[in-house]
């Protein structure tokens, strides 16, 4: 039988367990209130839940829908804070990003999870006629599955399954594109292969071949587990090297007064669109989610002409796998050091969404010790709202409004991290100079902003304002 070409046809399965949701619905009514208080998002919300509300969730057939309620889950806690609905959208843009292509829906409600197969074995049957109808090649599991359920689940619709990290893991693969980011991604994938290793057939359990690669009565199993664990040291050691150069570098910035900032985000928030905004760098910027993987640092010159490093990072997404968080640390260390971070959201999501996504990316940023860190807020994507909506946004304290595809708004953010950042101050200085000090002369203009100007003899007087770093060089020149 020859393989199918072109994309993989997927079929999708949602789950929303009901018990101990109710503990759970008054932090996310909390989040939605709050968020609500912005007038105008809130007309928004309406409009997008009341388009949601009109589009049915595809199935294959009927068995394959099913009413959904209205729950909501703590974000990082595990429990869904998202609607199933919402849920599954998010979890269509992932399988649509992986490559797949989505045939076919089904979305369960549980009182509770069944520990052997997650949402039953009658359902299970149902999913399986679906997907078999729909030609389906893969079915994907919006939820963690444990290795049993995995296997106990392929017995029984007699196809292949992945879940939720599972397809995260696939999605981090294909888009890494720097051996830093390749080894960061397979040493992820070796910690979530390793548990689900036993059960994979009576193979297993024979003796492996090899001279000299086993112990006396080692089973294939348990050689495959030790070549995992020597491969995943080797991982570990080539990216402690990474760190190392790494470190080796911020500390050679450092030296200079040269402040970074980061820009962090939900997935699919802009990131990489205003990156390239702000620093023409031609970074990669697609609405598919985890595009940017790689880190990518550039120089910025602000409104004051100092000069900033501004870091392009890894999107964050509900539920992230910790193993992706811990194994991408090296990368989002320059997160930990940003003396400045850039917070950007879909200004255009409803007002619930964005301020869960808003927790979702808090909590990353508490796993890497950088929530104290200033912060600005970037609502991105302004152009998708409607006119008048727009028109009454106003931006407040350390919250902008921007379209980066448009360019609307980045000369208002490029003078807020300029007033956000206290490293290398901005200093005064009146200045005598011959003026043939040419190259002198050229850089002052090139460095600092000249105030007043006036020429005595063969000198030129100037009242400038610039970094004290630079500055701190022309004293033979300060004639204060």
């Amino acid at each position: 039988m020859t393989a199918r070409e072109g994309p993989e046809r997927a079929f999708l399965v949602g789950i929303e367990f009901r018990s101990g949701r109710r503990s759970f619905l008054k932090n996310a009514k909390l989040a939605r209130d709050a968020a609500r208080t912005r007038p105008t998002l809130d007309l928004l919300e309406t409009e997008i839940e009341s388009e949601s509300n009109r589009a049915p969730v595809r199935g294959s057939s009927k068995s394959a829908t099913s009413t959904v309620g209205d729950g909501r889950t703590d974000v990082f806690n595990g429990h869904h804070s998202f609607s199933v609905e919402e849920s599954v959208a998010e979890f269509r843009e992932l399988a649509t990003s992986a490559g797949a292509e989505v045939v076919g829906e089904f979305i369960q409600k549980r009182d509770k999870p069944d520990p052997a197969t997650l949402i039953g074995k009658g359902k299970l049957q149902e999913i399986a006629a679906a997907a078999a109808s729909a030609h389906a090649d893969v079915i994907l599991f919006d939820h963690d599955l444990s290795p049993s359920q995995q296997r106990n689940i392929e017995k029984e619709v007699s196809a292949r399954v992945i879940d939720r990290t599972q397809l995260i893991l696939d999605i981090f693969a294909r888009h890494a594109r720097t051996r830093e980011g390749q080894l960061q991604v397979e040493l992820a994938q070796l910690e979530y292969m390793l548990p689900r290793l036993a059960g994979r057939g009576i193979e297993m359990s024979q003796l492996g071949g090899g001279i000299g690669t086993r112990g006396p009565g080692e089973t294939q199993l348990e050689t495959d587990r030790r070549k995992i664990a020597r491969r995943m040291r080797h991982i570990k050691e080539q990216v402690e090297e990474v760190r190392r150069i790494r470190a080796q570098q911020r500390q050679r910035r450092e030296s200079m007064p040269v402040a970074t900032v980061a820009l962090v985000g939900y997935t699919n928030a802009g990131k990489s669109t205003l990156f390239n905004a702000l620093t023409n760098a031609g970074v990669l910027a697609s609405s598919k989610m985890f595009a940017t993987l790689d880190p990518t640092l550039r120089s910025v010159v602000l409104p004051s002409k100092r000069k900033v490093l501004l870091s392009d990072t890894v999107g964050f997404i509900r539920n992230l796998p910790h193993t992706l968080v811990t194994s991408f640390r090296a990368t989002l260390e320059e997160v930990q050091r940003a003396a400045l971070v850039i917070h950007v959201s879909d200004a255009s999501a409803p007002a619930y969404v964005a301020a869960e996504q808003q927790m979702q990316v808090e909590n990353v940023l508490k796993e890497l010790e950088a929530q104290n860190k200033p912060v600005l807020r970037v609502k991105n994507k302004v152009d998708l709202l409607p006119q008048d909506q727009r028109a009454g946004l106003l931006d407040q304290g350390d919250t902008i409004h921007v379209s980066a595809l448009k360019g609307i708004g980045l000369s208002t953010l490029m003078e807020k991290i300029d007033a956000a950042l206290t490293d290398d101050p901005l200093v005064s200085m009146q200045l005598l100079i011959p003026q043939s000090e040419g190259k002198v002369l050229a850089q002052i203009e090139a460095k600092t902003h000249v105030l007043s100007r006036s020429f005595r003899g063969g000198n030129v007087r100037l009242e400038v304002q610039g970094p004290e770093s630079y500055l701190r060089n022309l004293e033979r020149f300060n004639r204060a």
